[in-house]
């Protein structure tokens, strides 16, 4: 059983496959090689590449916790790696988010697919932000969550081809509502679509598939014909 609020898994779930294809973007993007931060500045290097980041917050191993950066004695609220991120706060606040509002979460409950709970707070809060993805900088003992806010990270588009995988990866990591995750995935990607019970009929230029899912909402298979001409009437 999950511990996350109602709320939480809500937002993480329309945002998930999203935020996976961001990050795929900026592994494409970035190279991940020896690295370097300096989050006065709001960079960070890798590769001989550098983007513009803000510090999401920090999962620590030992404890299994998630410590905002606004939380965080070491930077604050008024931190200029921080500042960018509070809207995330404000997202929380508003929607009842208590993951977004509690300055430390206790994640030590968390047994799903992810390598620990605080990676879904940081894919959550990523996607509440947009940008080009998010960066896990590990250090001894945990890991900070940096999001890339640098407009040369490529924007992502809508592929067919790609999008059964993404919603398998996404949904696995965010189960509780599959259609959920694939409307925020369309809605994304301004790509229309009729919803059944059991079935969403996807009606993108050049493509139209059809997505099922079983008796309890759960992703099934994604059947798509390609037309390079297009749908047509």
């Amino acid at each position: 059983m999950s511990g996350f609020s109602p709320a939480f898994e809500r937002l993480g779930a329309a945002l998930a496959a999203v935020v996976l294809q961001r990050q795929e973007a900026l592994a494409e993007f970035l190279p991940r090689e020896d690295w370097s931060a300096d989050l006065t500045a709001r960079t960070y290097t890798s590769g001989g590449v550098t983007v513009r980041v803000s510090l999401l917050g920090s999962y620590a191993v030992r404890e299994r916790t998630w410590l905002w950066g606004w939380a965080n004695p070491q930077f604050g609220d008024a931190h200029p790696a921080v500042v960018p991120t509070l809207v995330v706060r404000t997202v929380g606040e508003r929607l009842g988010i208590t993951e977004f509002t509690t300055p430390e979460v206790d994640l030590s409950w968390y047994e799903g697919t992810a390598g620990h709970g605080g990676e879904l707070i940081a894919m959550a809060a990523g996607g509440v932000l947009r940008g080009g993805g998010y960066i896990n900088a590990g250090y001894d003992g945990g890991s900070a969550y940096l999001h890339v806010d640098d407009p040369r990270v490529p924007a992502t588009s809508f592929d067919p081809v790609t999008v059964p995988r993404l919603l398998k990866d996404a949904t696995g990591l965010f189960p509780h509502e599959p259609r959920l995750t694939l409307a925020g995935f369309l809605a994304e990607h301004r790509i229309g679509y009729r919803q059944t019970d059991t079935e969403t009929e996807v009606l993108a230029p050049g493509a139209r598939a059809r997505v099922r899912f079983d008796g309890l909402g759960r992703f099934i298979d994604w059947r798509a014909e390609l037309s390079p001409a297009g749908l047509g009437g």
